[in-house]
């Protein structure tokens, strides 16, 4: 009579009740675009101005910004977080009405 082959001791290197752990997903947060708008009132100056205290632009970057929303109609002051979006359209707008000027500054998904 032959017998079963009896199971012995469980290789203590093989796991066999191992699962694999999954992270949860994270997605990137939705940028916003922070656009300054073309008046007739506000000065170029102010504009670089802006830039270059609420946005943190170079001298360079706000100059090159400021023509593109002179020629263009728009121009983009920076791509941020919805909320850093909003702060900074914010601190914009603040600046731009405590020296009286009109200048338009938006917030819109990128």
């Amino acid at each position: 009579m032959t017998q079963a082959p009896v199971a012995g001791p469980k290789d203590p290197d093989i796991k066999e009740d191992v699962g694999v752990a999954t992270r949860p997903r994270i997605e990137k947060p939705k940028m916003y675009k922070v656009l300054l708008h073309n008046d007739d009132y506000s000065t170029m100056e102010f504009v670089v101005e802006v830039l270059m205290s609420v946005f943190r632009k170079t001298k360079v970057e706000a100059n090159r910004i400021m023509l593109t929303v002179h020629n263009a109609g728009s121009g983009v002051a920076g791509i941020y977080t919805r909320e850093i979006a909003e702060a900074k359209t914010g601190q914009a707008l603040d600046l731009a009405r405590s020296r009286a000027y009109p200048l338009l500054v938006t917030t819109e998904p990128e």
